[in-house]
């Protein structure tokens, strides 16, 4: 049978029926959708064969992790939820709705939540006479131990990780394809406040292959000024070179660190140390402080009481780890090495839409960048990771490879030639589209109707050239937006508006696929008043006959979004 850690689904389908308590913990992705990892319990769990009474023995509770600047804020927990008691399962708690947009983030719900589940807990299944409570401030042991090299092994052993994949096996997580990047180009206005870089990478003998609406995924690296700051104030060498040994049998280790690894490695491509740290951060660097008064706050930080002052300290100003470290210097050289993997976390990789089609661009992959830099109240303008990192590779000036893979995105374009597409792609939203639209044209199929709309025609206007001369050979329809060159603003649900009895008529009559991929913070509320206007006023509708026809369209993926926070 297969191992439960290799197949969490099989095992929990095989004994969730036996099951007399179980704590859900799950995110919601894309537009209410369920984790990759939880798709194969999600069918499991809807099916309809199962009986009323399946769950009946069970006492449950769901922990919901979502982000309510989406329209489907914590869907898949709510959803859950209802099917475990339809299941005949019995609800410990109400769901509790973890918000990553609360200032005291995800813990303003859990915390309370938590001390509630304990106590039913608790109170079903009593501790043990005979087992002690761990103390506070005791670490629980770390996952891996560190044992250091005397000598270094050669370059090549680490090397090999990052070597290109098995021609066999399509690029992934575990082995992404390292990329030459060959183009690397400013395409916003020098007086434009963002910069945005077209970027191209050559994916010959990568075995990727894609179509208009997927993603790449990439792995970016902390910078070799933070590396060297990182490895001082924790008195670290980065030439020193470990391997890892689980603590516990058959825990694997981590598949992004070679063995034997050295220390840069680990800093540059696996810690996460430009991130904002959490509270369990704070808890366990508490328990590594030699310092008095360092020792006193981070406890403070790490207290339910204390989460206003962390907020204000750290999630506020999006304080980074390597930041907070500078600020505690005494406990942070103090932390033992083995237990940084348990202290920070891993360097996830970014999505990109693809904006490119292999039709016109055979062995090509471009992705459209917005640079992400603001000021908070530090002195050091935040920046962006991976956009930052790729930003800073200069293919001009020497070889550049960047660890990518490609996978589904949240976009499928019909595969009928006289099927009218409508896309409104504001800013870098419009990158899926011009995949989309170099594949249709590619094809011979019209229809193609895109709604762009950005600050200033001179500045931020991406690919302006291209679409003119498609509209030139008429197969695309375009329609701009240019916000800030007249008094009032104009934005693409204005345009929509404008158009609406074309909208209305492509939708309707000739069964119209609606796309929209741009920020989630207005856009999407704004585009869906726009539709249920025409709906009522160049179709007839009632206001709830228009809701209706848009939840309509998009149960039948007549009207699909992707979009970001």
């Amino acid at each position: 049978p297969p191992r439960p850690s290799s197949h969490p689904c099989l095992f929990v389908e095989a004994n969730l029926i036996r099951e007399p308590l179980v704590v859900f913990v799950c995110a919601t992705t894309g537009q209410g959708d369920p984790p990759d990892n939880m798709k194969n319990f999600w069918r499991f769990i809807f099916r309809k064969s199962l009986p009323s009474a399946s769950l009946c023995q069970m006492d449950f509770a769901v922990l919901g992790l979502g982000d309510s600047s989406y329209a489907k804020f914590n869907f898949v927990a709510k959803k859950l939820h209802r099917r475990l008691l339809q299941l005949g399962g019995s609800a410990l708690l109400p769901v509790c709705l973890g918000d990553d947009q609360h200032e005291l983030g995800p813990d303003a719900a859990i915390d309370p939540w938590l001390g509630d589940l304990w106590e039913k807990v608790l109170g079903l299944y009593p501790v043990p006479h005979d087992l002690a409570m761990i103390p506070a401030g005791v670490p629980l042991p770390s996952k891996f131990i560190f044992q250091f090299l005397h000598q270094s092994p050669s370059r090549s052993s680490q090397e090999l990780h990052s070597a290109s994949p098995d021609p066999q096996e399509p690029p992934s997580e575990l082995q992404p394809f390292l990329a030459p990047m060959v183009a690397n180009q400013r395409v916003t206005g020098p007086s434009h406040f963002q910069d945005v870089r077209l970027i191209e990478f050559d994916i010959t003998g990568s075995g990727i292959s894609f179509s208009a609406g997927d993603v790449v995924l990439i792995q970016p690296s902390n910078s070799a000024d933070h590396v060297q700051q990182f490895c001082q104030v924790l008195g670290l060498d980065p030439d020193q070179c470990f391997v890892l040994q689980p603590r516990e049998p058959g825990t694997p280790c981590p598949p992004g660190l070679p063995q034997p690894c050295s220390v840069q490695h680990l800093v540059s491509h696996y810690l996460d140390i430009a991130s904002v740290p959490r509270r369990s951060f704070f808890e366990l660097l508490a328990c590594f402080s030699p310092h008095g008064l360092e020792r006193e706050k981070l406890l403070e930080f790490s207290s339910a009481q204390g989460q206003e002052e962390l907020c204000e300290y750290c999630s506020r100003p999006r304080r980074t780890i390597l930041e907070v470290l500078c600020d505690f210097p005494h406990s942070a050289g103090a932390i033992p090495p083995e237990y940084l993997l348990d202290l920070i976390p891993q360097i996830r990789p970014r999505a990109f839409s693809i904006a490119s089609s292999l039709l016109v661009h055979p062995v090509r992959l471009q992705i459209l960048v917005a640079v992400v830099q603001y000021q908070t109240r530090l002195k050091e303008p935040r920046r962006g990771l991976c956009s930052s990192w790729l930003a800073s590779l200069d293919p001009a000036q020497g070889p550049v490879r960047v660890p990518l893979w490609v996978r589904p995105g949240g976009l499928a374009f019909p595969e009928t030639p006289e099927t009218p597409v409508i896309m409104v792609g504001p800013g870098t939203g419009v990158a899926p589209f011009r995949a989309a639209i170099q594949e249709r044209v590619a094809q011979g199929w019209t229809g193609n109707f895109l709604f762009f709309g950005c600050r200033q025609r001179d500045q931020d206007f991406y690919w302006e050239a291209e679409w003119q001369e498609l509209e030139k050979r008429g197969c695309l329809t375009m329609v701009t937006a240019f916000s800030r060159e007249q008094d009032r603003k104009v934005y693409v649900q204005h345009r929509l508006r404008e158009l609406g009895p074309l909208i209305w008529e492509l939708l309707d009559r000739r069964g119209a696929y609606f796309y929209l991929a741009g920020n989630a913070k207005r856009i999407p509320v704004d585009i869906a008043e726009a539709l249920t206007s025409i709906f009522q006023e160049h179709g007839g509708l009632s206001e709830p006959d228009a809701a209706a026809y848009l939840a309509r369209l998009q149960r039948t993926l007549h009207f699909q979004t992707e979009t970001w926070a």
